[in-house]
């Protein structure tokens, strides 16, 4: 059975210290931290940088509803939480009851 490797990153740093004593050209190995030892042996290895991720930081705008747009949506969480017991679906009526007392509690903040 063939073992596979793991990626660098997910080893620890005693285990890319070893792999570094192995390789060629590296020096100082047990002086250095993890991040120090991906990049010799990657150097060491050929292997290229991995691209990292760019944030964006856009971020979602917070949508402001006023006291009686959340008290209207009660009003209808309230009509389909009944619907929903009526059909016996306790499961969606806690659900329903869990949003409804969260914009209930968005009221109080907002007034």
């Amino acid at each position: 059975m063939e073992k596979k490797e793991k990626p660098l990153e997910k080893l620890t740093a005693k285990e890319l210290r070893e792999m570094a004593l192995g390789l060629s050209g590296i020096e100082g190995v047990h002086a250095m931290k993890k991040e120090d030892l991906l990049v010799a042996i990657r150097k060491a290895k050929g292997i290229p940088e991995p691209e990292k991720e760019k944030k964006t930081g856009v971020k979602k705008e917070k949508v402001v509803l006023t006291v009686a747009q959340l008290k209207q949506k009660v009003k209808e969480l309230k009509a389909k939480r009944e619907e929903i017991l009526q059909q016996k679906n306790v499961k969606m009526a806690n659900i329903l009851r869990k949003r409804i007392i969260r914009l209930k509690k968005m009221t109080r903040r907002a007034a």
